[in-house]
């Protein structure tokens, strides 16, 4: 199952950098490619979805709260088959469905909008309380980044979501210790007793070791009368060399040179 989960992840970056070079434009880079291991593992072995009908009753929800690495994100609908090439085509560009945060459309798996930080966990916590209450065994994922944890309606939700007991909720953290504007501030696994003081189930785990990853997926699965944190330590921009723990790669553009460079990196 190793070797899946490294094929699915080393597919979703390969299709991160091709679609930012072919969209000519800047993109979320740095954070799209720490996620791709964390992604593999949940969509390949975890998360109940069926991309031929996106809207099914029975489906687990996953919600990038850090929305701004939307294009890692696309990339795995992309992989799993809830779009086209020609619907991928377009991204960042005027009309699409697929621009540089998420806009919520389930045809293509997209379940929620999101574009300031902070919103999506709350989003996560009110859907896995509503499945709660409606007796369904539904559960919700939720990807947040490190900076993101700055942000207080983070910690409201967290404690909503530890006072419901909703052990049908997992929040995925990107600690891959950058924001926008340089490093984030959280030493160790500060970040990781940070969610436990809250009344969480928190594993702090390497976010690309990928059997680290779906034993940390298990355990949240077996947990019961909490839910569960998973504060994964990364490496942003992971599988392109220039990229990796270099922030100018937050956001940035692809030209033909550096395009050549990345996949000599990933197919090298």
């Amino acid at each position: 199952m190793k070797d899946k989960y490294e094929s699915t992840s080393h597919a979703i970056r390969r299709i991160i950098i091709d679609k930012a070079y072919e969209c000519g434009q800047s993109a979320h880079l740095g954070g799209a490619l720490s996620m791709a291991d964390l992604l593999a593992v949940l969509y390949e072995k975890f998360l109940n979805f069926n991309a031929k009908e996106p809207e099914w009753e029975g489906r687990d929800i996953f919600i990038l709260s850090k929305g701004h690495t939307v294009l890692g994100y696309f990339a795995t609908l992309f992989h799993y088959g809830y779009f086209s090439e020609e619907v991928f085509s377009t991204f960042q560009t005027n009309g699409s469905k697929l621009i540089a945060h998420p806009i919520k459309y389930l045809k293509y798996g997209v379940e929620s909008s999101n574009g300031s930080l902070g919103q999506g966990i709350s989003y996560a916590s009110g859907m896995a309380l509503g499945f709660r209450k409606k007796g369904k065994s539904n559960r919700v994922y939720a990807m947040l980044g490190d900076g993101e944890c700055n942000e207080g309606s983070v910690w409201e939700a967290a404690h909503l979501a530890a006072v419901e007991k909703l052990d049908n909720l997992v929040a995925i953290v990107d600690q891959n210790g950058f924001r926008n504007d340089g490093p984030t501030s959280y030493q160790s696994n500060q970040l990781c007793e940070m969610w436990k003081s809250f009344g969480w189930n928190a594993i702090q785990i390497d976010g690309h070791d990928v059997a680290a990853i779906e034993n940390a997926f298990k355990m949240a699965q077996e947990t019961s009368d909490k839910p569960t944190a998973i504060v994964a330590q990364t490496l942003k921009g992971k599988g392109i060399e220039m990229m990796e723990s270099n922030n100018d790669w937050h956001h940035n553009r692809i030209t033909k040179a550096t395009y050549e460079k990345c996949i000599a990196d990933l197919e090298g």
